[in-house]
């Protein structure tokens, strides 16, 4: 069976200095991926750079600030993205094929499995697929993690056994290694904690848009749907084939041990809320720690309209956002019923067809 892995490029990695989009990198690459084939993956990449390759192309001297700019650039980048890794991966003999997602793709379930039908199809035939956000049409894309979470969201749909993230730091420090020369690189880190957040630092270049804090998002993602993270350098010959062999230039994410199930991945990482309750110590306590169902009585806001079966997401008093589920009542049922014992509920409605708010099948916990 292939090992089937992600790879995820972010636009500082394909890029000139000047910013416009480097052949010679998407040649590289192309030709560390190719050879990936060869070892027996399949291999999917996730790029950015479409913004990147195009604003000189369009005409504007620096990478554009307004949304209608960018997206601008992007639909003249992203010709010339693609035809630069058409071109790079035919001289392999491989064919390149371009899907541009959003994230309401993933929002919806019917979509998101289109995507993995036509993806599994590509796979199959040999292709590469060339994924890439919809930056004309996508508003949240950019600010959206230079892709980072796009390629987690990728790596869960198609089950895949590793996402390498390439950048270009080698891997997280315990401080910025060009502020502080004794920071040391973490090589595996079993579990994403604050700690490791907060170690995260900002964006690292002009070119993308995605520093180590969202990279370390994506990882969080990755691992809770069971696809283990590289997060490092590659631009020597063979650093890729490195990297998928465990002996790469930068940090290994460890999964957890038991990895969510797809509705659970869905649920917390690529479905949209339509509201928000917040709920108080107690509930969150059940929630959290309790493995518990979320019950009227808990609930003390009611914020968004939404209807029985959407999804909404669950917040502390302080508004720390504890996780996401399905919710069993409309926003109208539950502003009349919000703080009430069981007993009440069924005082109050006419017909109750579950106490709970949430059940806790259909939860998920996000802090």
């Amino acid at each position: 069976m292939s090992t089937r892995v992600v790879v995820k490029i972010g636009s500082s990695s394909l890029t000139s200095v000047e910013g416009g989009l480097s052949r010679d990198a998407v040649a590289f690459y192309a030709n560390e991926i190719a050879a990936l084939k060869r070892a027996g993956c399949e291999v999917l990449l996730v790029t950015s750079g479409a913004v990147a390759a195009g604003f000189r192309a369009i005409g504007y001297s620096f990478r554009p600030k307004l949304l209608h700019e960018k997206q601008a650039a992007a639909a003249v980048g992203q010709a010339l993205l693609m035809q630069s890794y058409q071109e790079a991966f035919a001289s392999h003999g491989i064919t390149a094929a371009q899907i541009l997602l959003t994230r309401t793709d993933f929002g919806n379930r019917k979509r998101m499995n289109n995507a993995g039908m036509t993806i599994e199809e590509l796979l199959k035939q040999g292709s590469i697929p060339i994924i890439n956000e919809n930056d004309t049409v996508s508003i949240d894309e950019l600010k959206f993690g230079d892709n980072d979470t796009l390629s987690a969201l990728v790596a869960n749909l198609v089950k895949a056994r590793q996402l390498l993230i390439l950048t270009d730091m080698d891997g997280l420090y315990t401080g910025d290694p060009r502020k502080h020369p004794n920071a040391v690189r973490f090589e595996h880190v079993e579990e994403i904690t604050e700690e490791i957040y907060s170690i995260a630092g900002g964006a690292g270049s002009s070119v993308g848009t995605g520093g180590m804090r969202s990279k370390i998002d994506a990882a969080k993602i990755a691992t809770r749907g069971g696809v283990p993270v590289f997060v490092g350098k590659v631009d020597s010959t063979g650093d890729l084939q490195n990297a998928v062999s465990g002996h790469g230039r930068g940090t290994y994410f460890d999964t957890r041990l038991h990895s969510l199930s797809m509705k659970k991945q869905w649920l917390g990482f690529m479905s949209t809320p339509l509201g928000f309750l917040k709920v108080d110590p107690g509930a969150e306590k059940a929630l959290v720690n309790g493995g518990h169902s979320l019950l009227p009585v808990g609930i003390k806001v009611v914020e968004g309209h939404f209807q029985t079966g959407d999804v909404v997401e669950v917040l502390s008093l302080e508004g720390t956002v504890l996780g996401r589920g399905i919710v069993n009542y409309d926003d109208e049922q539950l502003r009349r019923i919000q703080g009430m014992s069981s007993s009440e509920v069924i005082q109050t409605l006419d017909m109750v067809h579950r106490l709970e708010v949430i059940h806790r099948d259909e939860w998920i916990t996000l802090k």
